[in-house]
């Protein structure tokens, strides 16, 4: 099985009425060795979990993670919450350094109000040809991964009316969203040396493709989830990440082509994953006409099916995908808490409360009754 480790970017909010507040100095002092490091924005920190075979271990990893990360922020009477964005209003504060300093002027107000946070999902290649059939592989089912993670419906004290809005604010950077079919690791090599070359990007780490081989680590990283509000969601796109992974692999292996898709038909089933999460329509990943959120949901769980049985996972991420498609996405919570507390710092109370909640000890879900057999009937 292939290694799989997942990071997640949290806002740091005021404990009393839910405003982003930087951490300053604190996160100078943070050690990668711990799991948590600093991000653009004050107002944000990172986690990272350990590489693991074992989504069991991942997810005792992230709610490690999540406690470390609040125990961070308590220290200077802030707490760490899930949110994607920032339901109040916010001025964001560059955390020091060249490379910030620089993002900030070329890249003007994209990169002033990019105060985001995002969940990224790493899995473990053999080789850069690898990595590459298997992003070409992957790419129609990178939209249901943001239904799925959707928390983020509210921006500068307003209902966005996106589950994502994150994903708009994102896509603001010249190389975020969708790419076409690379067809090799030299074909993706070489755009990704044209696109440096063409000097609008910083550096090598402004590749902000919805997926991309990771320059640092023999990993693919997906890029496209909201910070998940649950935590038993983080573990959810990770087994779907790493069965899409696979599966990628195996029909790579077969012969079996990409799925000739384009990344314009990609940009609108983006979009629409970004509009409506779960709640709505998405466009099949292969047709481009629109079906229930559920349905393609369970055609993706179908399209992982084989590998994720093969790595004795089937019955947990079906149970955890039951659990988004019954419950809701975070953004459905939020704006649940919000028409029921009538606040947006009741958004975030109710966010904070949530955010420090353990993943689900997964042997409970293991045995389960096939639920996406059960739903489909």
């Amino acid at each position: 099985m292939r290694r799989v480790g997942v990071e997640e970017e949290f806002l740091i909010v005021d404990n009393a009425d839910g405003h982003a507040v930087p951490l300053g100095d604190l996160l100078e002092r943070l050690n990668d060795d711990d799991g948590l490091s600093r991000e653009m924005k004050q107002e944000q920190i990172e986690t990272c979990t350990l590489p693991r075979i074992s989504l069991d271990e991942l997810a005792q990893d992230i709610t490690l993670r999540r406690a470390s990360a609040d125990a961070t922020a308590r220290a200077v009477g802030a707490r760490s919450v899930a949110l994607a964005t920032s339901p109040l209003p916010v001025k964001s504060t560059t955390s020091p350094g060249v490379r910030y300093e620089r993002m900030i002027e070329r890249f003007g107000l994209t990169a002033v109000e990019q105060l985001t946070c995002g969940c990224h999902v790493h899995v473990e290649v053999e080789s850069d040809e690898e990595g590459v059939a298997v992003l070409d592989r992957i790419r129609i089912w990178l939209p249901v991964l943001m239904a799925i993670t959707a928390n983020s419906p509210y921006w500068n004290a307003t209902d966005s009316g996106y589950a994502s809005y994150r994903s708009q604010a994102w896509n603001r950077w010249p190389t975020a969203g969708p790419c076409e079919i690379f067809g090799s690791a030299a074909a993706y090599h070489r755009q990704v040396n044209e696109i440096l070359a063409s000097g609008v990007l910083l550096d090598r780490g402004q590749i902000y493709f919805d997926a991309r081989l990771s320059h640092r680590h023999p990993t693919v990283e997906v890029r496209v989830g909201d910070v998940c509000l649950f935590a038993d969601d983080a573990v959810l796109l990770a087994g779907l990440v790493r069965g899409l992974v696979e599966t990628a692999a195996r029909q790579w292996r077969d012969g079996v082509p990409p799925a000739p898709v384009s990344a314009t038909q990609l940009r609108l089933a983006s979009w629409q994953a970004g509009r409506f999460g779960l709640d709505g329509d998405l466009l099949d990943p292969l047709t481009g006409s629109p079906r229930p959120a559920f349905e393609v949901a369970m055609a993706l769980l179908d399209h992982v099916q084989a590998a994720l049985k093969s790595q004795g996972e089937f019955d947990v991420v079906e149970s955890l995908l039951f659990q988004v498609l019954t419950r809701g996405t975070g953004a459905a919570r939020q704006r649940a808490a919000f028409a029921e507390t009538g606040s947006l710092c009741g958004v975030i109370a109710d966010a904070i409360r949530i955010s420090s909640l353990p993943t689900t000890p997964l042997h409970t879900l293991r045995g389960l009754p096939l639920l996406a057999t059960d739903q489909s009937s």
